[in-house]
């Protein structure tokens, strides 16, 4: 279990008028992530202006032990006391193995069992394949992008990816939670 990955996902609640302060911030923790032995990448998801107001950071480690040695590493936590006082709720995270921070939930704390997050995934990701490329290849098209399967499943498969995190998941899992955290 320890070589298929974990992932962290870091939610900051961030004091109004501090956004600033809180991206220079990031600017500061995420080089020393970066360098943290296992790293291999991470997302920020900002806030929406008048939407959203908390940032979301993804980070993926090789192994769970390398994520939880950054996690608890002095460096980080020095700089979680820095950045405290541009927090309105406490540093809240949750570590996930493998492809389980595709069902993170704000309320779940358990994981589903695998042939459940199997069926799950694949039932979402079954339609969207074939209807990405059908939405997709034209737009290409529409701005003389030649036809180059590579490119064309390189686009296609990253909108994929990012409707399945950022769209996708979050509500699927929601609507089948009942059957899903059974």
């Amino acid at each position: 279990m320890e070589n298929q990955g974990a992932s962290v996902v870091i939610t900051h609640h961030v004091v109004d008028g501090k956004q600033k302060e809180y991206e220079q911030w990031l600017n500061e923790i995420l080089p020393l992530s970066k360098g943290a032995t296992g790293f291999i990448d991470l997302q920020i998801v900002r806030p929406i202006p008048t939407l959203t107001f908390s940032y979301t950071v993804i980070i993926r480690f090789d192994t769970i032990d390398h994520l939880r040695n950054w996690m608890e590493s002095s460096d980080r936590k020095k700089l979680i006391d820095k950045a405290h006082p541009l927090f309105t709720k406490e540093d809240n995270y949750q570590i996930k193995t493998g492809l389980d921070f595709l069902f993170y939930g704000e309320k779940e704390t358990k994981v589903p069992v695998r042939w459940k997050q199997y069926l799950a995934t694949w039932s979402a990701i079954y339609p969207l394949s074939l209807l990405m490329p059908m939405m997709v290849l034209p737009v290409l098209r529409m701005f003389s992008i030649p036809v180059n399967r590579y490119f064309d499943g390189l686009v296609s498969t990253g909108c994929l990816v990012f409707l399945m995190i950022y769209l996708v998941m979050p509500n699927y899992t929601q609507l089948i939670k009942k059957w899903l955290y059974k």
